[in-house]
């Protein structure tokens, strides 16, 4: 079994996290900067095993499709044709980014460091992984 290695992507940086080889547990893997994404991805695919990638997919109230998708799609279409054998699949996102600050100010995290936004996407991407092992069982 590989790990699922999930995405929140955003214009400016991109948050990921990954599962354990035995799909159970999600954990804060890494934020990188938007522009150096595809790079990181293919770095780390070479060196583990990932068999879905899971992006998450920004929608609006109304369960429409939010503006951000304009970029986010393409980066969605380039990683399905860089890595023709993994599973790309799409997971809603709606409320990670406040759900992640409040994780944080739950654990006591410092003002100056709820601040980090990097720190922000990186555990929106662990919630978007947890939901989607969550929904899976």
């Amino acid at each position: 079994m590989g790990r699922i290695l999930a995405i929140d992507y955003g214009q400016k940086r991109v948050g990921l996290a990954v599962t354990d080889e035995l799909q159970m547990i999600a954990n804060a893997l890494e934020t990188v900067p938007a522009r150096e994404a595809i790079a990181y991805l293919q770095k780390y695919i070479a060196a583990e095993n990932v068999e879905t990638i899971v992006v998450g997919e920004p929608k609006q109230k109304d369960n429409t499709a939010s503006p951000s998708a304009v970029w986010i799609d393409p980066f969605v279409k380039k990683i399905k044709k860089l890595f023709p054998d993994i599973t790309i699949e799409r997971y809603d996102e709606r409320f990670t980014s406040k759900m992640a600050f409040q994780t944080m100010i739950d654990s006591g995290i410092s003002k100056k460091n709820r601040r980090d936004k990097s720190l922000i996407d990186k555990i929106s991407a662990t919630i978007i992984l947890q939901s989607y092992l969550e929904s899976k069982s």
